[in-house]
C-alpha cells in the first residue's frame, strides 16, 4: 500500500527505519530480512552514518536480478552539518556516492537549524543559516534528477508555510515525531490542506531512545507506549501485538510509518498490519490518548541543552 504524493510518486506506507543501526553485520542482515518479507521502502539519514551499507546491500539485491531501481524507495536527509545553501549539493552527491545511487526518491531537510558538530559526545554548534536559502538549492536537486522528490523534517507549521509562500517547487513530504501521545493534529490538518504527506518517526514511542541518549550522557524520559492500558486492551480484542495497533492506527489516518528494528520476528510483525481494521470504537479510544505537546519526546534539546535559543528552533519553546 502506498501513499501518493502531489507529484504523483507514491512512497509506500510501511518502511524501515535505520536510526542508530550503526553495526554494519547486524543492519545488512536486517535490511536482507527486510527486502526478503516486502520491505520496498528504506529511510536513513547522512547524520546516521550507515548509507554506505545500506548503499550496499541495495547493490548485491540489484546485480543479482532480484530488485529494480524503481521497485524500492529510498529516503535520505541533509545533515544539520550541511544545511547551508553552498553544501546542499555536496551533500546529497556524497550521500547518493554511498547509497550507489543515482537519485533517491525523497530527500528531506533533516532540520530548519545549521549546527556543526565538534564532538560526537559534546553540544552542537548552532550557527544561523536560512532555511529559505536551502531550500532553493534543494529544489536544484530536483532540477538535477538527484532527486525525485523533497519535503521537510522536524519543521514547524510557520516554517513549513513560509517555504510554502517562498518556494518554485512545494515540499511534498514532511517527518515528524508522532505516536499516540503526540498526534500532531494540527500539523497533520495543515499538511492534508496543502497535499503534504506525512511520515511518523518514533511510532512506538522509540523504545530504543533510552540507551541513544545514555551514550551521549543525557537522561530524558521515554514513555512506555506499549505497555498502555488502551494500547493493549485494543491489542488484546484484535489477538495482535500493541506494536501492530498502534502502527495500524498510523496507517489508517493516512500516515506512514518508518518503525525501526534489526530483528526479524519484529520485522515481520511490523509489516503485517494492513490486514488490521480498527472499528470507531478503538479509532476514538486511541485518539484519545493524545497529550498534545506534552507528548512530545524529541524536543532536540539532546542536541545541545541551549538549542531552543535557536533562531530557527521549530517546537515551542
Amino acid at each position: 500500500m502506498s501513499l501518493k504524493m502531489y507529484n504523483g510518486v507514491k512512497i509506500p506506507i510501511i518502511g524501515l527505519g535505520t536510526w542508530q543501526s550503526t553495526n554494519e553485520d547486524e543492519l545488512e542482515a536486517a535490511l536482507d530480512t527486510a527486502l526478503t518479507i516486502g520491505y520496498r521502502h528504506i529511510d536513513t539519514a547522512a547524520v546516521y552514518r550507515n548509507e554506505k551499507c545500506i548503499g550496499k546491500v541495495l547493490r548485491k539485491w540489484f546485480d543479482a536480478g532480484k530488485l529494480k531501481r524503481e521497485d524500492v524507495f529510498i529516503t535520505t536527509k541533509l545533515g544539520p552539518e550541511q544545511t547551508h545553501p553552498d553544501l546542499v549539493e555536496s551533500a546529497l552527491k556524497d550521500s547518493l556516492e554511498k547509497l550507489q545511487l543515482e537519485y533517491v526518491d525523497l530527500y528531506l531537510v533533516h532540520f530548519p537549524m545549521h549546527m556543526k558538530l565538534v564532538d560526537p559526545l559534546k553540544p552542537w554548534d548552532m550557527l544561523d543559516t536560512d532555511y529559505l536559502d536551502v531550500w532553493k538549492k534543494m529544489e536544484e536537486q530536483v532540477d538535477c534528477k538527484r532527486a525525485r522528490t523533497i519535503g521537510t523534517s522536524n519543521f514547524s507549521i510557520e516554517q513549513m508555510e513560509r517555504i510554502m509562500k517562498n518556494s518554485r517547487i512545494k515540499p511534498a513530504n514532511t517527518q515528524v515525531e508522532l505516536q499516540v501521545y503526540f498526534q500532531q493534529k494540527e500539523l497533520r490538518e495543515y499538511c492534508r490542506k496543502n497535499n503534504i504527506v506525512v511520515v511518523s518517526y518514533s511510532s512506538l514511542g522509540s523504545p530504543g531512545a533510552p540507551d541513544f541518549f545514555k551514550k551521549i550522557g543525557r537522561t530524558v524520559p521515554v514513555p512506555n507506549i506499549l505497555g498502555d492500558p488502551v494500547v493493549c486492551a485494543v491489542a488484546k480484542k484484535h489477538k495482535r501485538t500493541p506494536s501492530q495497533i498502534i502502527l495500524s492506527y498510523l496507517t489508517q489516518n493516512d500516515i506512514v510509518v518508518i518503525p525501526k528494528t534489526v530483528k526479524p520476528d519484529r520485522l515481520q510483525e511490523n509489516f503485517d498490519i494492513l490486514d488490521i481494521i480498527l472499528d470507531s470504537d478503538d479509532l476514538t479510544a486511541l485518539e484519545k490518548l493524545d497529550k498534545g505537546t506534552a507528548g512530545r519526546i524529541f524536543d532536540m534539546s539532546h542536541i545541545n541543552p541551549k538549542i531552543k535559543e535557536h533562531v530557527h528552533y521549530p517546537f515551542e519553546k
